[in-house]
């Protein structure tokens, strides 16, 4: 690349710097990129970068494939029911023991490349309350898999505010001190909503969302995605980030975006230039800068 291709990239980046400076960004981190550790140490530079230029990036992450390696390492069956994760007590203990090491690795990381960040379990300050999912009409019981029933965000907030990035596993606990493991997607959708962000990032294995021709979609309204779910186009595999998007923009998220953490500084293409590399998906209402001034960049481009 020429110095002036490079100088052209960084130009481009000013707008949604300015745009962004002092926002809050909510980022599910999780799929290929915690496997990967070029892609994770990659990650944690993106989140130390948008932090130092003046935004509040908080990160939410799973565990799943970690928890399931370590399963099998010491000779215990994963079991799974439409999709949860059967959690006995032996279970969780490896579930909290997974989300505890990577928290710190991932922490340790952001701080690495010059930004502070803070790990947090729900149960710190029990500013995550949870309940146990409801059993389902087969009668079989997950165990310590739970929802978020409400979240305290006093805590978030003051690191916020001192310039801190927090770090938050997925793990909550009930009204009589019971631990529950959450999905990391609904919880980082619930803390978006909570502190009405700027955006949910959910980072994820898929490119984003399809059109109905199969090529990618850049840019869709909520309408836009519901209808695509209607008609069966989006990979069942998707739907519970799309739910989730949908839920997000529909209760005060400017916009969520689904990209493929397995894009090397993802996060930053995304965020920080007309193209992205994943799906945003926006409110039916306007306007949107990052949305609006991507379309209007990429139709001048393409003029």
């Amino acid at each position: 690349m020429t110095p002036i291709a490079k100088a052209r990239i960084l130009a481009e980046a000013l707008p949604y710097i300015r745009a962004y400076h002092g926002r809050t960004l909510v980022i599910r981190f999780g799929g290929r990129a915690m496997i990967d550790p070029e892609l994770k140490a990659g990650f944690a530079r993106d989140v130390a970068l948008l932090r130092l230029v003046g935004m509040q990036p908080i990160v939410v992450h799973g565990g799943g494939w970690h928890i399931d390696r370590l399963m099998e390492q010491m000779g215990m069956t994963a079991r799974r029911h439409n999709g949860v994760r059967i959690t006995d007590e032996s279970t969780l203990n490896v579930v909290e023991m997974v989300l505890e090491e990577l928290n710190q690795d991932l922490t340790g990381l952001i701080n690495r490349h010059g930004s502070r960040a803070v790990g947090l379990d729900g149960q710190d300050g029990r500013f995550i309350h949870a309940r146990k999912i409801a059993l389902d009409d087969a009668g079989v019981d997950p165990g310590f898999v739970g929802e978020v029933e409400s979240i305290d965000l006093s805590l978030v907030r003051l690191l916020l505010s001192r310039q801190f990035v927090p770090v938050i596993m997925p793990i909550g606990v009930s009204a009589d001190g019971t631990a529950y493991h959450l999905n990391s997607d609904a919880l980082a959708g619930r803390i978006a909503r909570e502190l009405r962000a700027e955006k949910l990032i959910l980072m994820t294995n898929a490119a984003g969302i399809d059109n109905e021709d199969g090529r990618l979609a850049s840019i869709l309204t909520a309408a836009e995605t519901d209808a695509l779910v209607r008609r069966g186009i989006v990979e069942p595999a998707l739907l519970p980030r799309v739910y989730a998007a949908l839920d997000a923009v529909r209760e005060g998220v400017r916009s969520v975006h689904i990209v493929d953490g397995g894009v090397p500084s993802a996060l930053l293409l995304e965020v920080l230039t007309a193209e992205g590399v994943g799906t945003a998906v926006r409110s039916d209402a306007g306007p949107h800068f990052f949305e609006d001034s991507r379309s209007y960049l990429l139709n001048a481009a393409l003029s």
